[in-house]
């Protein structure tokens, strides 16, 4: 390789990073947008890519910045889904509000109880959650039939819990929404995927603003992944569109498993990540 490219990926930084380190970042959190816009749950792939980028630094720093390429890679497959209909404002503006307002109350509980209760917890939901996803084989393409005033509850009652387990801890909340929205609420795939980017939108908006009003966001790096973040999420966006049940339905599974090894190796080696 000749020393002009080496010096371009060691010397040109962007916030202080070189340029392999941004395009590594990059990497991961178009993985992360993609499976994210599908099904939710890309932050068990960017959090991580993140916090080894950003070694030796604190914690803040990692969450702050992949709020910014998130929050900014949301709005594409959020607009794809409006602009194709697959919002019902009805019944999802409703749940952002109470999404907010649950993820505000899960922080609250955050700093007062020991996470590691959640993590045993999760432990055991987890492969109960995946075990039924799996049994039931169809994910539908069209709503099934459910009382009005039922459904509202169960939406909106789902974006409250949810939101407070978003603020608590976090990674699967997209995953858990949709399975919620489509198990028991009875929305179609498309119909239920829209409503979880809504909510998602949302809650990344507010955790962003909120990073950014206290310093914890390197913003230069943040908007260069930003662009990967994009991409991953219009392309995400348009096969689940596209391909519904069949493209969303085993990125959820696989989504579930990633999310029982984080949660595993948060409790076997917590230094990783302190």
């Amino acid at each position: 390789m000749p020393d002009t490219v080496v010096s371009l990926f060691t010397q040109f930084t962007i916030d202080g990073f070189p340029l392999w380190i941004i395009l590594l970042i990059c990497v991961g959190v178009f993985l992360a947008s993609f499976m994210d816009a599908i099904a939710g749950g890309g932050g068990i792939i960017s959090v991580p890519t993140y916090l080894i980028a950003f070694t030796g630094l604190p914690t803040y720093y990692a969450l702050g910045t992949n709020k910014l390429s998130a929050g900014i890679g949301t709005i594409f497959s959020t607009a794809r889904f409006i602009k194709n209909g697959y919002v019902r404002w009805r019944l999802f503006a409703p749940a952002i509000v109470l999404a907010l307002a649950g993820s505000m109350g899960g922080t609250w509980l955050q700093l007062h109880t020991p996470d590691v209760v959640l993590k045993y917890l999760l432990l055991f939901v987890l492969p109960v959650v995946a075990f039924v996803t799996l049994r039931n084989r169809e994910w539908p393409d069209e709503p099934g039939e459910i009382d009005l005033r039922k459904q509202l509850f169960i939406v909106w009652t789902g974006a409250l819990v949810i939101g407070a387990y978003d603020g608590y801890y976090g990674p699967g909340t997209g995953t858990f929404l949709m399975i919620i929205f489509i198990r028991l609420a009875k929305l179609d795939t498309r119909h239920a995927a829209g409503g979880v980017k809504v909510i998602n939108l949302a809650s990344n908006l507010g955790s962003l603003f909120t990073a950014l009003a206290a310093g914890y966001v390197y913003i230069g790096v943040g908007l260069v992944s930003a662009a990967a973040s994009i991409a991953g999420h219009y392309i995400g966006a348009g096969l689940a569109i596209k391909n519904g049940s069949k493209i969303v339905r085993p990125t959820v599974i696989i989504v579930l498993i990633l999310l029982t090894i984080k949660v595993g190796s948060e409790l076997l080696f917590p230094e990783f990540w302190a």
